[in-house]
């Protein structure tokens, strides 16, 4: 089975930044990065939806998803750049359709736009969100899929919903192709986000890496798409492997493995420290990837 690959550009949520002190040089070192991965052979560059840093906030450069998306999209001319993913809170379903419109179009067709309920207490409250438990994020969530979606394929959408409401908005243009960008939603809830990705997506993003989670998590969505009459071979399958550096390349052939044995067809990688050091990327650019392609 051939397997694409993704990896994450430094953008400091991870505090990948930190050694950095200027923040001009910061944002160049994200995009040298995205340059790099745009030569190939990898098929998508990522960011996060975040505005603090992680494990705990701290007084660090963390750049906002969308701004930073729309600037790779012109900073390169041939990687797919995408979200996981866009934190749906944040940002009013309508206006996110109409953003990623917007950048699918800068970015020539080239968008995987991202979009998932979010989890991160902290910065919705500090950044004057209303947080809700997560009954509250998945039905709000659900409605926001439904929107986006008729936001993408509707000349005059109208949804009346508990948590969003449209009333005829104009989408235009919806994309680079006349149709929205491709849809990835994140996150493995069984009944709800699972659903939705047999319903509208082109993409998901499940497991963390974990094989067990993995298989489990791709049974379901098979499930789903089997009722909802979908092609299950039609969505991209991904999961996310966070690099050891200490891994030799055999090392990381045998991580993919393990994850493409359980369903995966598509690989994400975060190298920690790549904005300071290249190499990993270049190694797995020439040594890994290829063996999978």
């Amino acid at each position: 089975m051939s397997v694409r690959f993704g990896v994450f550009v430094p953008q400091g949520w991870k505090m990948d930044l930190v050694e950095i002190a200027d923040p001009v040089e910061q944002y160049e070192a994200m995009t040298a990065v995205a340059k790099l991965a745009d030569a190939g052979p990898w098929d998508s560059i990522w960011l996060y939806d975040h505005f603090h840093t992680v494990p705990e906030p701290t007084i660090n450069s963390v750049f906002e998803v969308w701004t930073a998306t729309a600037t790779l999209a012109r900073d390169t001319s041939r990687v797919n750049i995408g979200q996981m993913v866009g934190c749906n809170g944040y940002r009013q379903p309508s206006l996110y359709a109409k953003i990623a419109s917007t950048v699918d179009v800068a970015s020539h067709g080239r968008l995987y736009a991202g979009l998932g309920a979010g989890w991160y207490e902290n910065e919705w409250k500090a950044y004057g969100y209303e947080w809700a438990e997560v009954p509250q994020r998945m039905a709000a969530f659900r409605e926001a899929v439904e929107i986006v979606h008729q936001m993408w394929n509707s000349e005059r959408p109208t949804f009346e919903g508990k948590h969003y409401r449209i009333d005829g908005p104009i989408n235009e243009p919806k994309g680079a192709g006349g149709t929205g960008p491709k849809l990835w939603l994140g996150g493995g809830g069984e009944k709800v986000t699972l659903k939705l990705v047999a319903q509208y997506a082109d993409g998901s993003n499940v497991g963390n890496g974990n094989p067990e989670i993995i298989r489990q998590k791709l049974a379901v969505l098979r499930e789903h798409c089997d009722r909802q009459g979908r092609d299950y071979s039609t969505i991209a399958k991904s999961t996310t492997l966070e690099v050891d550096l200490t891994w030799t390349t055999a090392q990381a052939v045998e991580r993919v493995e393990q994850v493409v044995e359980a369903g995966a067809d598509y690989v994400i990688f975060y190298i920690p420290r790549v904005a300071y050091d290249h190499e990993p990327l270049q190694r797995f650019a020439a040594e890994v990837v290829p063996q999978f392609l």
